[in-house]
């Protein structure tokens, strides 16, 4: 079939990536009826490829050799502002995670999740095709990679999805609500927002509501005519009016006085304000973002928050989920701080001990990022060493340096050593069922025999933890001389 001949019902599918292996398991796994399959292990050559036959859908590797996924990204966006561009890659990242997906990039994929994660996002694409050709605008411009600091950290899927709605939403000039508990970094967020949107070069101003007393606030924002109260003893311009054009952050917005809430509604409708104690109306041009801990649907209906305010800041929701519920972050974000604090103090790098890093997954974080900034922190200035141990690193509002839960967590590995190590000596034994049956033992002995409260420690059902009890462990089959 010829290039020219192929159906509209067919999808053609490119597939660019330098290792030859990777194409050819990928070509298998996509394989399926209506699709046209063609591997690349070449950004030109996939480029040409796509000026012939515009790919529906492409996947490439982001560190190609020669031109990165980045470059052959912004090549076909420009071929086709509507091409669907999939980049993978092994390491990725959070500069280019968000980069790519500012530019138009409709997924990035970890390759160590393209298993279970790469036909349901193709296939996503595929349903969404038609869409994304009238819905997608051309790229805006890069921002060079170099130029960014990494200070947004983290590799679990949430944050991920973060990352990928931070480079989406850059592109315009939407108001965002960013929401999450204290210290879990929504003004980073925020930060991000602007330094990847077209207002980069304009400034970006963070003002803390509950930190701005309420009889000041209105002047804060809008300014103030010389003696207009009491005080105002010159005439003052507003935070609105020194980052016009640019971006305006309003953290904790949930707790502004309604005084105050009208007048910022009006300058979101409008585009327009009046400093305190004048009749003169200045045009504005100011993005604003808005974070806050508390359910403004809540205050809402409580009547402490303006409902159409609400909906004005609210047209684009990023929330960021707590550190406890992606611990898979915290080793990462504790080595970024770690290496980050060792750069400033000009010393011998320092680095974490396994347990230390156990005993950081362990925790739950209620300070989230901030807590364990300074926690960090802490723990460096309490060593004496270049490497932190658990002893070294306080845990807890009460400075506590060893929590009881995470010492729990490490007296149980300690204790699974001790078991592997007394199966190891049986050469003729089979681990894992050795160490179920001892471990269901124990436990049962600890509840003096009592199935039920042993099994519920356990996890599993009262016959199971009988069966394993009474089964006898098999030994491993010899092999025949």
């Amino acid at each position: 079939m010829s290039v020219s001949s192929v159906p509209d019902d067919i999808t053609r599918l490119y597939l660019v990536d330098h290792d030859l292996d990777f194409l050819a398991w990928a070509s298998g796994h996509l394989k399926a009826p209506g699709v046209i399959i063609e591997t690349f292990h070449r950004a030109e050559d996939a480029v040409a490829g796509y000026q012939k036959a515009k790919a529906d859908i492409v996947l490439s590797e982001l560190r190609l050799q020669g031109t990165n996924g980045i470059e052959l990204l912004k090549r076909l966006r420009q071929v086709n502002p509507n091409a669907i561009v999939i980049l993978t890659s092994a390491i990725a990242s959070t500069s280019h995670v968000i980069e790519a997906m500012r530019l138009g990039a409709y997924d990035v994929l970890p390759k160590e999740k393209l298993t279970y994660e790469l036909r349901v996002v193709v296939e996503s694409a595929m349903r969404s095709i038609e869409a994304r050709r009238h819905t997608l605008a051309n790229p805006a411009e890069v921002v060079p990679s170099e130029s960014i600091q990494e200070t947004i950290i983290g590799r679990s899927g949430p944050m991920q999805d973060v990352f990928k709605l931070i480079g989406r939403v850059s592109r315009s000039d939407a108001p965002v609500m960013i929401t999450g508990e204290s210290g879990c970094g929504k003004e980073l967020v925020a930060r991000a927002i602007h330094k990847f949107s077209p207002r980069t070069q304009k400034e970006f101003v963070a003002i803390n509501v509950t930190a701005i007393p309420d009889n000041l606030l209105e002047s804060e924002l809008f300014g103030h005519e010389k003696g207009s109260f009491t005080g105002a003893m010159a005439l003052r311009v507003g935070r609105f009016e020194q980052c016009d054009g640019g971006t305006l952050f309003l953290d904790e917005i949930g707790d502004m006085p309604l005084t105050v809430q009208s007048k910022l509604l009006r300058v979101l409708q409008e585009g327009e304000l009046c400093r305190v104690g004048s009749n003169q109306t200045l045009k504005t041009d100011v993005r604003v973002l808005a974070a806050t801990n508390k359910n403004l649907e809540k205050e809402v209906e409580a009547g402490n928050f303006r409902e159409d305010l609400f909906y004005r800041l609210n047209v684009v929701r990023i929330h960021i989920p707590p550190l406890r519920e992606r611990r898979e972050d915290v080793r990462q974000l504790a080595e970024f701080f770690l290496n980050r604090l060792s750069a400033r103090k000009r010393g011998p790098q320092m680095r974490f001990s396994e347990d230390a890093l156990i005993m950081l997954e362990a925790y739950d974080w209620p300070g989230n990022v901030r807590e364990l900034e300074n926690t960090i922190q802490r723990a460096c200035a309490l060593s004496n060493t270049d490497v932190l141990l658990p002893s070294d690193i306080p845990l807890g509002s009460s400075g506590s340096r060893f929590g009881s839960a995470v010492s729990n967590v490490l007296r149980m590995r300690d204790a699974l050593n001790v078991l592997v190590h007394a199966a190891s000596t049986s050469a003729d034994i089979e681990l894992i069922p050795w160490v179920q049956k001892e471990l269901c033992k124990l436990v049962m002995r600890h509840f003096d025999d009592d199935v039920n409260k042993a099994a519920k420690m356990l996890g599993i059902e009262p016959e199971l933890l009988t069966e394993r009890v009474a089964k006898p462990v098999e030994k491993k089959l010899k092999k025949a001389s």
